[in-house]
């Protein structure tokens, strides 16, 4: 299996997250890439290269241009105001409020923010580009006929919503890669999203649209992040109507449960008829993941990959989520080893 993977993620290292009311150093950084990478290599994992050179004409395809040139722009606007902290969002456009777009970045910043976590910062931008150009080469690997491919992607991308970011995510990689296939000729391409977080950014994008089937095994949104999407009476609306399908999970959830809600995932994947799966891989599921509250351990991330695998159609991989714990390049490369056979 190829590993497509950007040093360029480095450009993206912001100092502050809001968590729990305080500024702390963000859970999503380098050091997870790098632990990520280091584990698939010694797992055998070893053909790594650098992805090639896109532009936005996919991504446009499921992101507003307003949002995207938002997101080109930010940084050099908040600076050139004469900010000194990172671009953090601080008034959204919330029930009863105006439609309208403001024109200052300040106002720019909540508009097109879905979470305040997630600071903007110097090389934001080049790094969500080349996450998502990561993505892009790994699917035209997968659709020039290998059986699979790993797109480390960093930062990750599937609480980018059409419009907004949030979560940690700029540019939703998983979905432009699915838009990719279908440019390249599929005509149904499933999203299959095991990151304990539900990826509401991925639902935003296809919800109405009946080409593109989402499943997304997640945390109770009642409960958890991101809370507002993800509930299971949401299957879609218009062209999309029960082309979405979501697992939404309480506190302690074993591997027991979640691999039974896995099996009825690929099952109906199988009969909506995708052929191409895009996994948004997080692997914050995992026991002791500080994040979230699943108690998956490391050998049920090699069962995951198998039961993908025993799909039999092609698998393009996503890095999503998974943090703080060394054990997140184990569980990675599990998958990869279960998907590989």
């Amino acid at each position: 299996m190829r590993v497509i993977f950007s040093e360029d993620h480095k450009l993206r290292n912001a100092r502050t997250e809001l968590f729990g009311g305080e500024l702390v150093a963000p859970f999503e950084a380098p050091f997870r890439a790098e632990w990520i990478l280091a584990a698939v290599k010694d797992a055998g994992f070893t053909d790594v290269s650098a992805p090639a050179d896109y532009g936005l004409e996919t991504a446009l395809k499921v992101h507003d241009a307003g949002f995207l040139s938002f997101l080109e722009t930010a940084w050099a606007r908040w600076s050139k105001e004469g900010y000194r902290g990172e671009a953090i969002a601080t008034a959204f456009p919330v029930r009863r409020t105006s439609p309208r777009i403001p024109t200052h970045i300040e106002g720019q910043l909540g508009y097109y923010c879905n979470a305040a976590e997630t600071a903007i910062s110097p090389g934001t931008w080049e790094a969500a580009l080349s996450s998502m150009r990561s993505a892009l080469t790994a699917a035209d690997i997968v659709a020039g006929g290998e059986k699979a491919a790993f797109a480390l992607c960093r930062p990750p991308g599937h609480h980018a919503a059409i419009d907004a970011f949030g979560g940690y995510c700029f540019i939703n990689n998983a979905a432009v890669a699915a838009q990719r296939f279908l440019d390249k000729g599929a005509k149904k391409v499933a999203i299959l999203d095991v990151d304990f977080h539900h990826g509401n950014g991925t639902q935003d994008i296809f919800y109405e649209r009946g080409d593109v089937f989402f499943a997304s095994l997640h945390g109770d949104p009642a409960e958890a992040f991101p809370h507002f999407l993800g509930y299971a009476e949401e299957t879609g609306k218009g062209a999309g109507t029960g082309a979405t399908q979501n697992y939404p999970m309480p506190p302690g959830t074993p591997w027991s449960v979640w691999g039974a809600a896995l099996d009825d995932a690929l099952a109906r994947i199988a009969g909506f008829g995708a052929e191409v799966i895009v996994v948004s891989l997080g692997v914050d599921t995992f026991e002791k993941d500080p994040i979230s509250f699943f108690r998956l351990t490391s050998p049920d991330f090699l069962a995951m990959g198998r039961k993908i695998r025993e799909s039999g159609v092609p698998v393009l991989v996503c890095m999503e989520g998974g943090y703080g714990v060394p054990e997140i390049g184990l569980n990675v490369a599990n998958v990869l080893r279960g998907i590989s056979g």
